[in-house]
């Protein structure tokens, strides 16, 4: 099983070490791949449409981008990471999940990711963990990716070596019955109501889309018709 451990910072803090607790709880190291924002991507979203009308290849940060894209579409898990800044996550993490807008199933999604699995980690010292969550919850729902499991934890700590040893236990107890589900999961993940629900009304607006580079895409993997990226 490949996984990919994005981390919204370079810091090496609690949310990177649970998260990564989890990984070697699905695999082994060697099939662990380490993404840390800004270090390996941090560039902004210049806001100029290239990716959804003209194509994503002609995105300015394309080639940049691209090995991190090559990461998240050979894994089977993708874990995104990022403590709690402000109550949402890390600009680093937003900016990299901004240059992933053309894959929403709004537009063009990558039927690999309908056989993935992914978990959302966050810890904050205080409040935020919830919405920082949703922040990365949301682009994996809309990926594509069936599962999506939610790691989080308010830790009343700026470190993990001050988190209380009753909270790390509960912490440990919840990655152990997330990474059971993960390989339990592997290789049969289920595509829920909620997901296919959302493909059919996508796959109806591309009918007659507005944005041809959309509407060639979906009519192309006949997803408009009867063809699912599931089946």
């Amino acid at each position: 099983m490949k996984v990919v451990l994005i981390s919204g910072t370079e810091h090496k803090g609690s949310t990177y070490r649970i998260a990564r607790m989890l990984a070697d709880k699905v695999t082994s190291d060697e099939n662990i791949g380490e993404v840390f924002l800004p270090r390996d991507f941090g560039e902004f979203c210049l806001g100029c449409t290239n990716c959804f009308v003209k194509g994503e290849d002609r995105c300015p940060h394309y080639e940049k981008l691209r090995p991190i894209t090559e990461m998240i579409d050979d894994a089977d898990v993708v874990i995104l990471a990022s403590p709690v800044y402000c109550y949402h996550v890390t600009g680093q993490m937003k900016t990299l999940l901004d240059h992933y807008g053309y894959r929403w199933m709004v537009h063009r999604p990558d039927e690999r990711m309908f056989r993935k699995q992914a978990v959302v980690v966050a810890t904050a010292a205080g409040a935020g963990v919830k919405s920082a969550m949703k922040d990365m919850a949301d682009s994996t729902f809309f990926w594509g990716i069936p599962r999506t499991y939610r790691l989080g934890k308010g830790i009343a700590a700026a470190d993990w070596d001050g988190v209380k040893p009753k909270l790390k236990e509960s912490i440990c107890a919840k990655a152990d019955k997330i990474a059971k589900k993960i390989v339990k999961r592997q290789g049969k993940v289920s595509v829920p109501l909620k997901t296919k629900a959302f493909f059919k009304m996508m796959s109806l607006m591309q009918k007659n889309g507005w944005n041809p580079a959309d509407a060639d895409y979906w009519k192309a993997k006949g997803w408009t018709g009867s063809t699912r990226p599931w089946r």
